[in-house]
């Protein structure tokens, strides 16, 4: 399943990525394989992930979600972490 997800650095900086396999893409991170950004800034936790349909439209989600301000992902992170913490 393809998706797009964020991760919060060890210096709280926030990353994203695409991956056609996110536990996978998470191990590569967490050993420091991930990613040139995040190789330096570990730890590395995911904070919110989105499943998509297709390769194209992870890889358009993430172009997109790069050019939001750093407010507006912690408000999409924040959102996300409210509706886990709901029961259903």
């Amino acid at each position: 399943m393809n998706c797009v997800y964020m991760l919060r650095c060890g210096d709280g900086s926030l990353y994203t990525g695409w991956t056609n396999d996110l536990a996978r893409r998470m191990r590569a991170h967490q050993a420091g394989k991930g990613g040139k950004y995040t190789r330096s800034r570990l730890p590395a936790a995911l904070v919110w992930h989105e499943d998509c349909a297709s390769r194209e439209e992870a890889m358009s989600r993430e172009w997109h979600l790069k050019r939001l301000t750093r407010e507006e992902k912690l408000k999409l992170v924040g959102q996300a972490q409210e509706t886990e913490g709901e029961n259903p």
